[in-house]
């Protein structure tokens, strides 16, 4: 496979009519969700297995509760080589399956993301794979950044402010890259959580990282109990904004989301959905914190995979 071949694709750029015309600002989504994989996550993790994992290697090994480790096995299978994905039990049984169907072996490990990625690092190390990390490493955030340079290409001009949802931090970091790459270090970043998986938030508050005692949040893919510590430097620029929602919140975004662009994304998404549709955009606004008159938004529609009808129901029994 040559270098210039990639595994994810220039993911549409659309403007929601319903989240602008709600907001009183034009409103960009960035389709993430439309990519192979399913997440934003097969551009950092397919640059970095292919630049770390060729076609000699003896495999790769990813830690992840569902899209780092669905991008792992998509990209080990475009190149032919073997994948093993260590989830933790919390991951629903619908990302197992479709890990399998990509061809990787499935390994469940501890409770939370944190167990699993203890037992992805000693498998790498006993059996020689490459160690696939879901959001901490340079390159995971270098294939990230190029989602900049197509917003850039696409955006008729700067964005007022970019939104997304952040688990782990390699979104994050990958975004900020690309900001500073293509001239847009300043333009305000809103980092959305969910209350529970609120690595990064609680960071900012503490001013040093924490570790969470567990993720109580049911929007596992956003269940880093660490932030890394790349994104809690960035977090401290000036133009950073961390935010909370309930996982309610959540819910209610991917549910109207649904209704309003006929996409259907996991809970993890819908905490960046929801600084629209739950007001947290407007009440920064009212607090100052954004300008009045902002410019266009532009919102990360990350995606995810650990969704579907079934998962939707059960959500809207457990999301109180």
């Amino acid at each position: 496979m040559s270098n210039t071949q990639r595994f994810h694709i220039n993911s549409p750029l659309i403007e929601s009519t319903a989240m602008s015309k709600r907001l009183g600002t034009t409103v960009y989504l960035k389709m993430e969700s439309s990519q192979p994989s399913g997440s934003f996550k097969i551009r950092g993790i397919g640059h970095l297995v292919q630049k770390l994992a060729g076609p000699n290697s003896k495999g790769v090994v990813c830690s992840s509760g569902g899209n780092a480790g669905l991008a792992t096995a998509y990209a080990a299978r475009k190149l032919n080589i073997p994948a093993t994905i260590i989830v933790p039990s919390s991951s629903p049984q619908l990302v197992v399956e479709k890990l399998r169907d990509q061809g990787a072996i499935v390994k469940v490990m501890g409770k939370v993301w944190d167990d699993a990625n203890a037992e992805a690092l000693r498998l790498a190390e006993s059996e020689n794979l490459v160690f696939v990390p879901p959001f901490d490493h340079p390159l995971v955030w270098e294939g990230h950044a190029g989602m900049v340079h197509e917003l850039k290409a696409s955006l008729p001009h700067r964005p007022g402010a970019v939104v997304l949802s952040v688990g782990g931090g390699g979104l994050f970091c990958g975004l900020m890259e690309g900001l500073e790459q293509v001239g847009w270090g300043s333009v305000p970043v809103i980092c959305m959580e969910t209350v529970g998986a609120h690595c990064l938030n609680a960071a900012v508050k503490a001013g040093r990282r924490v570790t969470l005692p567990d993720i109580t949040s049911e929007a596992k893919c956003l269940g880093a109990k660490t932030v890394c510590s790349k994104a809690f430097e960035f977090s401290k620029r000036p133009n950073v904004i961390s935010e909370l929602v309930t996982d309610r919140q959540a819910l209610e975004a991917v549910e109207l989301f649904l209704d309003e662009e006929r996409v259907l994304v996991e809970l993890a998404c819908g905490a960046s959905l929801a600084a629209v549709y739950s007001g947290v955009i407007q009440r920064l606004q009212d607090e100052g914190r954004l300008p009045e008159r902002l410019g266009p938004l532009l919102l990360i529609v990350c995606g995810g995979s650990s969704i579907s009808l079934a998962q939707l129901q059960h959500l809207r029994a457990v999301c109180k």
